[in-house]
């Protein structure tokens, strides 16, 4: 691994810096270019562009519509059971042992996922969220397909964040990882 390493080490870092030379550089600059623009058309009152800086958003934890569907704003631990079953409990559907062993244990109807309207971007997986009371309610881990226009715009109507709730971290810390000693350091 070492002389592989070695052999591509050289060539690795040469593509690396055409890459941001020809690539990278230029679609900063466009970036910049098109932030200027909005400035000057909307001024104080546009939306701030998605550059990666801590920001602080907030949202509603809204279902949404799509084809014609109503989507749901949470789905439930039960749900996950029900979705590899759906998927003949094959990869990547299927659930961990720790999972199957624990379904008996479990409250299947605890809030697993939710969606909101908060105005996500790359780089916000992993962030808090928390409520009005300011209490630690889940994180964020991804967005649905609808939420990609986020990098230019953003619209409430079907762009949600996704995040995993508290309740389903703490359900699992209980019944499958029996791991109580946490769930007291993280509950008041």
């Amino acid at each position: 691994m070492i002389q592989l390493a070695r052999l591509v080490d050289g060539p690795a870092r040469e593509l690396r810096q055409k890459v941001e030379q020809h690539y990278d550089e230029p679609l900063r600059q466009a970036y910049a270019r098109i932030a200027d623009a909005r400035f000057a058309t909307l001024g104080a009152t546009g939306y701030p562009d998605a550059t990666f800086t801590l920001r602080l958003a907030f949202g509603t934890v809204k279902g949404y519509e799509e084809d014609g569907k109503k989507i749901a704003p949470y789905t439930v631990v039960g749900g996950a059971y029900e979705h590899a079953k759906e998927h003949g409990d094959r990869p990547p559907f299927q659930l961990p042992t720790s999972w199957i062993k624990a379904k008996e244990q479990l409250d299947l109807k605890t809030p697993m996922n939710f969606v909101s309207t908060a105005d996500i971007i790359g780089g916000n997986s992993g962030s808090p969220v928390v409520n009005r009371a300011g209490e630690f309610v889940g994180i964020i881990f991804d967005g649905n397909i609808q939420s990609l226009v986020g990098d230019y715009a953003y619209s409430d109507v079907q762009a949600r964040a996704l995040s995993v709730d508290s309740r389903a971290i703490i359900e699992s810390l209980r019944s499958i990882y029996d791991a109580e000693h946490l769930v007291k350091e993280l509950l008041p």
